[in-house]
């Protein structure tokens, strides 16, 4: 399966909670799946226009499974213009890119 995941944290000033989540349950399925050097979750503070500013994470298809846990939903390929490394391999974004 080659989709990515997406899911909208809200306010970039509220959304820190959630980010320490997900790093807690990508990294038990990281340590579980040997650390893919694929495997990562990414971030962007994205506006669409707006005032405020909200926290979207991506997920490759090597981490569907963390995606799903967050009721993520199906997105093509991010650009990676903005796109910070919030957990995992740091190969992954050249390996995936």
């Amino acid at each position: 399966m080659n989709a990515w995941f997406t899911c909208n944290l809200g306010d970039a000033m509220l959304a820190g909670e959630m980010l320490e989540e997900v790093k807690i349950l990508f990294l038990s399925a990281f340590e579980k799946q040997n650390k893919p050097e694929d495997m990562a979750v990414f971030f962007r503070h994205e506006s669409e226009g707006r005032l405020q500013c909200e926290v979207k994470v991506y997920f490759p298809p090597s981490a569907s499974t963390i995606a799903h846990e967050f009721d993520a939903i199906s997105c093509r390929k991010p650009m990676l213009q903005g796109l910070g490394l919030l957990v995992g391999s740091k190969n992954a974004k050249s390996i995936l890119w």
